[in-house]
């Protein structure tokens, strides 16, 4: 549980933060992997029966973008020569994918928020806030704050601070193709791709710690109370044998199944199907599906949270834990994978789970992650135009 003043807690003085005093080779491995992984072609989170196929058709949304076109162009507009050189990518560039909740600097890329002044750092700030809803947005800038709060516990702002994180544009913002941005720092990982009026919001990874500041600049500030207490009810409202059915593992996880660097991870369907819930049950899970949709702005939110319901008879819900202590959740379908879970510490010194150290992460899965089906979808309809034109 969460315990006593975060203050008064042991921190873990070896934490990682920035670049290492000394490169070893098995962190030279590391990266590799990372590397490695983020070059192998895309195919997306699937099961071991294989991708999906027609999942995400090119369609009118009839969501206004313009907000978001203008916001981005806004941003690139301001920056000079040198700053628009290292903040825009290609659209497909495998930046994107180089991602990772840590606090070190590996394959980080873009511009560092904490390097700009504060009228261009506002302005990617509202790109965010064109795209995602008020409680999406408030949600980002509140664990960008409580990673100010961690900095101040360990003394180390300058290593751990709320604009330590960096954006990147990608596409084509000021014309009329796909385009997209990434925030990438510790515990905030945001990907919003748009290709026409369609905007997927995923691979987003969130986490704090603490999940509260409890003393510094942002006190009171506090962070997945409701993605907890949602996960916790559902379990705890389901009868003996459906929780039986719903617990697929003892204990919980050491990590997120499908975090940075696992875009092609395989993972089958566990726990119990939302069919074989009750009304009520299917109300709940509902609601907890939608705190994690609700992210994007009302328009995307609706288009997306309909896409997920349309598979509901498909979506499977996974626990691991006590709904009274620490626990573990997935939703799994289709079209999206929901993880949730109480971590052990990292920049604490505690080596078992509590809920202090929260991490949550939602893609689209069956290769729908940066757009990726969409972008594909794109580039086939627009190329086949253009050679028969």
């Amino acid at each position: 549980m969460e315990g006593k003043d975060d203050s008064e807690l042991r921190v873990r003085p070896s934490a990682p933060t920035r670049e290492p005093e000394l490169w070893t080779p098995q962190l030279q491995a590391k990266v590799d992997w990372r590397r490695d992984a983020a070059d192998e072609p895309l195919r997306g989170v699937v099961t071991s029966d294989g991708p999906v196929p027609d999942l995400y058709p090119l369609t009118a949304t009839g969501v206004d973008t313009t907000g978001i076109r203008e916001a981005t162009a806004t941003y690139l507009r301001a920056l000079t020569p040198n700053e628009l050189h290292d903040a825009r990518f290609p659209m497909r560039d495998v930046t994107w994918r180089h991602w990772n909740n840590g606090a070190r600097y590996f394959l980080r890329h873009g511009l560092c928020l904490e390097e700009l002044d504060d009228a261009k750092r506002q302005f990617a700030l509202d790109i965010l806030r064109a795209c995602l809803s008020e409680a999406g947005y408030r949600q980002v800038l509140d664990l960008m704050h409580l990673n100010l709060t961690i900095g101040e516990i360990r003394g180390e702002t300058d290593k751990l601070n709320e604009w330590l994180y960096w954006f990147s544009v990608y596409g084509d913002p000021l014309g009329d193709g796909p385009f997209g941005w990434q925030l990438d720092g510790h515990h905030v990982n945001v990907n919003c791709a748009l290709v026409g009026d369609q905007l997927v919001l995923t691979p987003t990874f969130l986490g704090a710690e603490p999940a509260t500041a409890h003393g510094g600049r942002y006190a009171g500030t506090t962070a997945f109370r409701a993605e907890e207490a949602a996960g916790a009810a559902l379990f705890a409202g389901l009868s003996a044998p459906q929780r039986q059915r719903a617990t697929i593992a003892a204990d919980l996880p050491e990590e997120l199944f499908v975090g940075a660097f696992r875009d092609n991870f395989e993972l089958n369907y566990a726990g119990i199907p939302l069919g074989a819930l009750t009304a009520d049950q299917r109300r709940a899970a509902r609601e907890l599906i939608a705190l994690y949709t609700d992210r994007a702005a009302p328009g995307h939110a609706k288009v997306r949270l309909d896409e997920v319901l349309a598979h509901e008879g498909d979506t499977w819900f996974g626990w691991a834990g006590d709904p009274d202590g620490v626990f573990y959740y997935r939703l799994h379908s289709p079209v999206i994978l929901v993880e949730f879970e109480h971590m052990a510490g990292v920049m604490y010194a505690n080596d078992h789970p509590t809920r202090r150290h929260i991490h949550t992460i939602v893609r689209t899965p069956n290769g729908g992650d940066y757009g990726a089906d969409l972008l594909r979808r794109h580039h086939e309809r627009f190329h086949l135009l253009r050679s028969q034109s």
